[in-house]
């Protein structure tokens, strides 16, 4: 198997970090790693797979050295200047700010459910919002079985979605210390927003995960709305999808459906108190289902409890599974 050479930008943040662990886990046939950072960070030392890499400050010509794929995590303006810069020297790259994500030229990619759209990447290949990750692996069964008229998204979303600095207000406000990332405190409260309000009244959070969904399901059609909410919860997302779809449903077929598919476990036994927490998903790759249960007000619908790590799965997970599918499809070339 051809081994390729591979950086990664941005790699001492929350999802950087990350990266390297899922990297290493997952065993990908690197032959050389490089590791990027701000300025700021430039000498500090990382190990990956038992060795000590040096971090060094991402410049213009970083990419000079015949990098064949980089994961990006350094936020959106990063993205805009250096991805495209990367990609000119021959080096694809897998982003995960919000910066190429509706651009339609740019690939946005869950492995579970649109992974052939890798094949037509120009360079760029955009990650999408953790929160719509684990709501389209469960989507997309659903929607190629039955179809899909209408989707309502009710989000429960960790602090560390908003980076150390979110988890750092909820450690803070446990110890009664004022916020200094969210507007409000997070410890013993919700606050209904996350991303900045638009004109619409709706946060850029929630408008994100309605144009992601359809894009990645390839349905402009599709009706959805959204309310996105931050949680005092350190990790991992929390959803309560209700789904209206075209077809009518017998309720096990649709969670056997569920079962079967990629990337879910179905967690659905309230009997005995068990569905998808936060404090279980955290760690794992999985998305996790349940409170599977009819919507008696419409002709067709169902109610959905979903939960997946953030981090992981939302973030540093979907991008190395995409780079594992890139690197299948190089091989094939």
């Amino acid at each position: 198997m051809k081994k390729y050479r591979l950086a990664v930008v941005g790699v001492t943040g929350m999802v950087g970090r990350t990266f390297l662990k899922v990297l290493e886990e997952r065993n990908l046939p690197v032959s050389e790693l490089f590791l990027f950072a701000s300025g700021r960070s430039a000498d500090r030392k990382l190990t990956f797979m038992g060795k000590e890499y040096v971090v060094e400050e991402l410049t213009e010509n970083s990419f000079d050295r015949g990098i064949d794929i980089a994961l990006f995590s350094a936020g959106g303006s990063v993205s805009q200047k250096y991805a495209p810069i990367a990609a000119e020297k021959g080096c694809i790259v897998i982003d995960n700010s919000s910066a190429w994500r509706m651009d339609p030229s740019v690939p946005l990619v869950v492995p579970e459910v649109n992974p052939e759209d890798i094949k037509w990447n120009r360079g760029i290949i955009a990650n999408p919002n953790c929160s719509t990750i684990q709501a389209v692996v469960v989507l997309k069964p659903l929607y190629d079985k039955y179809g899909i008229k209408r989707i309502v998204y009710s989000t429960y979303q960790a602090v560390s979605g908003a980076g150390m600095q979110g988890y750092s207000d909820l450690e803070n406000g446990l110890r009664g210390e004022a916020p200094k990332k969210f507007p409000h405190p997070i410890a013993g409260n919700l606050l209904p927003h996350i991303d900045v309000f638009t004109d619409n009244g709706y946060t850029k959070e929630e408008i994100k995960m309605i144009n992601e969904t359809r894009k990645i399901l390839g349905d402009q059609s599709l009706r959805i709305t959204a309310t996105t909410v931050r949680v005092p919860v350190f990790n991992s997302h929390s959803e309560s999808i209700n789904v209206e779809l075209e077809k009518p449903f017998d309720l096990e077929d649709l969670k056997n459906t569920l079962r079967e598919a990629p990337g879910i476990v179905v967690q659905d036994d309230p009997a005995n108190n068990i569905y998808p927490m936060p404090i279980n998903a955290t760690g794992r790759d999985e998305v996790f289902v349940g409170r599977i249960r009819r919507d008696e007000s419409v002709e067709s619908g169902v109610n959905l409890w979903v939960v997946a790590d953030n981090i992981r799965k939302g973030a540093a997970t979907n991008t190395v599974q995409i780079a594992e599918k890139l690197i299948e499809y190089l091989d094939k070339e």
